[in-house]
């Protein structure tokens, strides 16, 4: 019996000290509240337009906008050293272009728009 009122006595200091110790922590809360309440609101970010990505422009396009500038027209050749093109891909661009209607050839090898 006298062992059980000790225990009885120890938990009752425990709890004793829990509630204390969680008064002070809700002190410290409120605190935190009150300061938290005080600060002045932030000021709205503004967002930065973002820069678009330059578009791509297509090989055709390249291709063509060449074309476009020679007033004589022009041949594969020159248009493999003003693009870095290969002869087969420039071949395929200038086939592409003509069914489209867009450049047409003005002698052997040479193109001019249409």
């Amino acid at each position: 019996m006298k062992q059980l009122k000790k225990d009885l006595k120890a938990v009752a200091k425990d709890l004793k000290r829990l509630t204390q110790n969680t008064n002070k922590m809700i002190k410290r809360l409120e605190k935190l509240e009150k300061a938290q309440a005080a600060k002045k609101p932030k000021a709205k970010v503004i967002k930065k337009a973002v820069a678009k990505k330059p578009t791509r422009v297509s090989a055709s396009d390249t291709v063509l906008a060449i074309i476009k500038r020679s007033r004589k027209g022009i041949d594969t050749i020159a248009l493999r050293k003003k693009t870095g093109f290969e002869g087969r891909k420039i071949r395929d661009i200038i086939y592409r272009l003509k069914k489209q209607g867009k450049i047409k050839s003005e002698g052997k090898g040479i193109y001019v728009k249409a």
